[in-house]
């Protein structure tokens, strides 16, 4: 009893991911291999972790950065061009002789060096732009975002970009419990560090810069850590990114794919981590599922076209559909609120038997 006591919102949190690792189990092997739900969830735990890296640089600690694209296409490259069998290298790189790497790495390991590549150019970058605040850390950020989209498409770097042409055949599962293990396991450590002694300085720092130096905190040192920490995840987000399309272009990643992850968060809330999931799931399950009809022109029985019906006109539909839910939801779905399951039944329980909010 004094277990439960102790660890029942940890306990209670943990059954619920449980169960929605079963529903995830349950879609795998039973729905009909050309269901959506397999593109929507490898896309949504992409673009989860992708939001939620980016929530801990704008939310947690108050950096405007734009350039997760750029992260996310380093990621992206380093993971592919790791995993391509030995076999195959010749074919991928055919305009530009053998390729620099000769090897294949297993998938692990090669997600994680694409975290470490963001992170070391994030490091670099980092140096002279997070002395800059606001507009213009997010115009560097974007900037380099660009510059690195530019770079890896010169047929000078060939042998090991493949220059303009895009990257294929490398490791790209298709079961949605792998892209569901990556992104759980990543942003399960970012909440761990949101809820630590860096997590708790990186929030002072957003909440008053001179308070948080005045307490001894080093603005420098924290900023840099959040940054480079966060594109690491990226760099793994990106590499996620690759392995959902099976195949890697620098034109994919523009600065379009990091407005979409800026929406995200916004949507969810700026400083909650479970709104951002939640964000992620109804942005592209809206976006590329539920409102795909509104792209299929239809015709009645009578031989009578419904107006407005056609391509383009679902990005109409959705733009309105967040511009409602921006207007009525100020701070996001969840603000800066966590889903907290414990306290969920807690409520429901008041509920049912009559009680007031806050009544044991």
């Amino acid at each position: 009893m004094k277990f439960w006591d102790k660890n029942k919102r940890l306990i209670c949190n943990l059954c619920f991911i449980l169960l929605l690792f079963a529903v995830l189990v349950i879609i795998q092997y039973t729905a009909p291999s050309t269901s959506m739900w397999f593109s929507v969830i490898r896309k949504v735990c992409t673009f989860s972790l992708a939001a939620v890296a980016m929530n801990l640089l704008n939310g947690f600690t108050g950096l405007f950065s734009l350039g997760q694209a750029g992260f996310m296409l380093l990621g992206a490259y380093a993971y592919s061009i790791f995993t391509i069998s030995s076999d195959m290298r010749t074919t991928v790189f055919r305009n530009y002789g053998d390729s620099v790497v000769t090897f294949c790495l297993p998938m692990v390991l090669a997600l994680i060096i694409a975290g470490l590549v963001a992170a070391f150019f994030a490091f670099l970058i980092g140096l002279p732009v997070l002395r800059l605040k606001s507009d213009y850390l997010a115009i560097a950020t974007l900037g380099f975002a660009e510059i690195v989209r530019g770079i890896v498409q010169l047929t000078q770097f060939g042998p090991v970009t493949n220059g303009p042409d895009p990257i294929n055949n490398f490791t790209s599962p298709k079961n949605i419990l792998v892209y569901a293990a990556i992104a759980g396991i990543c942003i399960s450590i970012i909440i761990l560090l949101i809820n630590s002694t860096y997590g708790r300085a990186l929030k002072a720092i957003r909440d008053d810069e001179i308070a948080a130096e005045a307490m001894g905190i080093n603005l420098a040192k924290h900023k840099q850590i959040s940054f480079v920490i966060s594109s690491f995840f990226c760099g793994i987000a990106g590499a996620m990114f690759a392995m959902c399309n099976s195949a890697v272009s620098a034109v994919s990643f523009t600065s379009a794919m990091t407005y979409q992850i800026l929406l995200v968060v916004v949507i969810g809330g700026i400083g909650s981590i479970s709104g951002s999931i939640i964000a992620a799931f109804i942005y592209y399950a809206s976006s590329e599922w539920w409102l795909k009809f509104l792209d299929l022109e239809t015709v009645t029985k009578t031989g009578t076209k419904i107006p407005l019906l056609g391509p383009g006109f679902r990005m109409v539909v959705f733009s309105v559909l967040i511009m409602i839910v921006v207007l009525f939801f100020r701070k996001g779905i969840m603000g800066t609120k966590e889903i907290s399951v414990y306290d969920g039944i807690i409520k429901i329980k008041n509920l049912l038997c009559g009680k007031k909010e806050g009544a044991k």
